[in-house]
């Protein structure tokens, strides 16, 4: 079974060109990073500078490695410096009701 993971993040007023730069840099090799299944980026209406990320991966063992190899790079590093706030990463089971 999938997982679904929300990566919630909130960048600095004066950096949000800069963040979508960098997740459109970024996210190819996330898309192509083993497990993954897709990765869907959207914008909030009502506060432009909020973004969430939904990504669905294999397992959740899969998107903590992809995100090791990302703290290892130094890109949350360099990610952390455009936002006004800590991300929020959520992980979520679907179910069928």
């Amino acid at each position: 079974m999938s997982v679904s993971v929300i990566l919630e993040v909130t960048a600095k007023p004066d950096c949000l060109e800069a963040l979508k730069n960098t997740l459109e840099e970024i996210l190819p090799d996330t898309r192509s990073f083993n497990g993954c299944k897709g990765v869907t980026v959207m914008s909030n209406q009502d506060n432009p500078l909020n973004l969430v990320l939904l990504e669905t991966w294999s397992t959740r063992e899969h998107y903590e490695k992809y995100l090791a190899w990302r703290a290892e790079r130094g890109d949350l590093e360099a990610l952390a410096a455009l936002l006004s706030y800590e991300p929020s990463i959520r992980y979520f089971d679907s179910f069928a009701i």
